[in-house]
């Protein structure tokens, strides 16, 4: 199973010193329990502050990690850092162009990520060489219920899809650990969220979804 690790120092109480303290002190924990991604999602930072954070993340992950780090949206910021690659939001760059702005620059072999919200749009990620998307909202977004996210992405999940192995689907939007083994019954990938690894203990969170039946 694939799990990934939404960023939003918000999150945490303190000054914004203290905030990107406790979201590098976070992003260490996934990568020393095995969290298979990592989406940098700081939106609101300017570049250069969000440059800055990023080789601070890129350092709290070790080289002999297993986990890949990825920048939301921006890939010069990504390449400047030396992240592993990017995530993309829906209607943005398309992951093919992404990934021949990688390749320009001498770094082959980036990890492009997407989100996404309807079955076209995995559909086309998928088919512009996406190595995963992030399908959401699954349950809820914002506090507001999405009653039809659970048909949506076993729609998604079971979408037609070129020969050879399915681009990995990640659920999203309301996962916890009570209701993400419905999610991967519905034939999702993985898990990804935001408080669910970030308000709850690493350790103890991954070990009881890395249990769940795939």
């Amino acid at each position: 199973m694939l799990l990934c690790y939404i960023t939003d120092r918000a999150q945490f109480p303190g000054s914004p010193e203290d905030q990107k303290l406790r979201l590098l002190e976070r992003i260490a924990e996934c990568a020393a329990v095995g969290v298979d991604y990592i989406q940098l999602r700081e939106k609101d930072l300017g570049v250069r502050e969000l440059e800055n954070l990023a080789g601070r993340a890129v350092a709290a992950v070790p080289s002999t990690s297993r986990t890949s780090l990825l920048i939301n949206s921006r890939i010069d910021v990504a390449l400047a850092v030396g992240a592993h690659g990017v995530h993309l939001p829906a209607r943005d760059l398309s992951p093919s162009d992404a990934r021949v702005i990688w390749d320009r620059a001498g770094r082959t072999g980036a990890v492009i990520g997407v989100s996404a919200h309807t079955s076209d749009e995995v559909s086309q990620a998928e088919a512009h060489g996406a190595d995963l998307a992030v399908f959401a909202p699954v349950f809820e977004k914002s506090g507001v219920a999405n009653p039809a996210g659970m048909t949506q992405l076993w729609h998604v999940c079971h979408r037609q899809h070129p020969a050879g192995a399915p681009m990995p689907v990640l659920a999203l939007g309301g996962v916890t650990l009570e209701n993400a083994q419905r999610c991967l019954d519905a034939g999702a990938a993985g898990i990804a969220g935001i408080r669910l690894f970030q308000l709850n203990d690493v350790a103890a969170t991954v070990e009881r979804l890395r249990a769940l039946r795939v």
